[in-house]
């Protein structure tokens, strides 16, 4: 149980799970009013608007999902835990919004511009995207302000760039790409009915598939990133090297490798070339001061493996790795 705890703490942050629920309460509720404003009135715009909610909806349960299987503590089949559940459902939900949200959107526009027909009843369209913009821009608030907590002093692409957490900035991606959605329905609707032009609704449409296509393409890259293991921050890596040098007994620090396993989990392999001379006892107690500070300093460091090497060992050993891959 105090294992589950632990990893309660390490992968369910309580400002990714706060913005999932307001996205997912915002779009949960606007989902159905969109589907019956487009029946009624015929709008592809509003069409692919629904069809937008709903996708948002199934992927904030995706990211809910993807949060508690992270959570499971490690066990025989998986040592290091499931961490990456979270980086895998949040690739899951790229896909999702590219396939489904961009494609159903595009496809149902260029219909639209092909055999367009008028709308009817537009008011009714009008109506639905007022309150589905203030919902979406409840939630849009809210994961702005709990980005822009998070991200300290950097800036807003550089934090994207820098977060481990891709809970946060996905609903970030996706609040704000509905926002532009519902700006962009709302021009092409309104210039439809104003210019007698029906094509221009189809267009929005189109319009809305392309910045969900867009934003798709940006979770995507920064998801993959993050699947295949992405290094500790810069600082983590630099604060860790500083621990070892302030530590008695070392000749030479070799290779100090970290890897996200989680957002805030983070396995950490090092290889050091001790002073000639000292003892095994002496060896094994370094080993644990050093674990011990590490894990104190950088709370998200959950696993520390240290290995006593010779410096020219670690680079026989590196020259003859780079000789494999180069004949490869």
């Amino acid at each position: 149980m105090t294992a589950l705890l632990g990893f309660e703490r390490i992968m369910a942050s309580p400002a990714s799970k706060k913005v999932i629920y307001a996205a997912l309460f915002g779009n949960s509720v606007i989902a159905v009013t969109k589907f019956v404003a487009a029946f009624y009135t015929g709008s592809s715009a509003m069409l692919s608007e629904a069809v937008h909610s709903v996708v948002d909806t199934g992927n904030q349960v995706l990211l809910l999902y993807g949060i508690r299987a992270a959570a499971r503590p490690a066990d025989e089949g998986h040592p290091f835990g499931y961490g990456m559940e979270l980086y895998f459902w949040t690739f899951v939900v790229a896909i999702l919004v590219f396939a489904l949200g961009a494609g159903v959107s595009i496809y149902e526009g260029v219909g639209k511009i092909l055999h367009p027909q008028p709308i009817v009843n537009a008011q009714v369209n009008y109506i639905v995207l007022g309150f589905a913009m203030v919902f979406e821009g409840a939630a849009w608030l809210i994961a702005v302000r709990e980005f822009g907590r998070v991200k300290g002093r950097r800036g807003w692409f550089e934090e994207v760039r820098h977060s481990k957490d891709p809970t946060i900035f996905t609903v970030l991606f996706e609040d704000s790409a509905a926002m532009l959605g519902l700006f962009a329905a709302f021009v092409g609707i309104g210039a439809a009915q104003y210019f007698d032009l029906p094509i221009l609704d189809g267009v929005a449409s189109v319009v809305i598939g392309v910045i969900l296509a867009g934003t798709a393409i940006l979770l995507a890259y920064e998801s993959k990133g993050l699947l295949v293991g992405e290094a500790a921050s810069v600082e983590v890596v630099n604060g860790i090297r500083s621990i070892l040098v302030q530590q008695k007994g070392i000749l030479s620090i070799n290779e100090v490798l970290t890897m996200h396993m989680g957002p805030k989990d983070v396995l950490v392999n090092i290889s050091l070339d001790f002073l000639g001379g000292i003892t095994s006892d002496g060896v094994e107690s370094a080993i644990s001061v050093m674990e011990k500070e590490i894990k104190t300093t950088y709370p998200q460091v959950t696993r520390v493996f240290i290995e006593a090497q010779s410096w020219v060992s670690h680079r026989d050993d590196l020259a003859e790795m780079n000789a494999d891959s180069n004949g490869k």
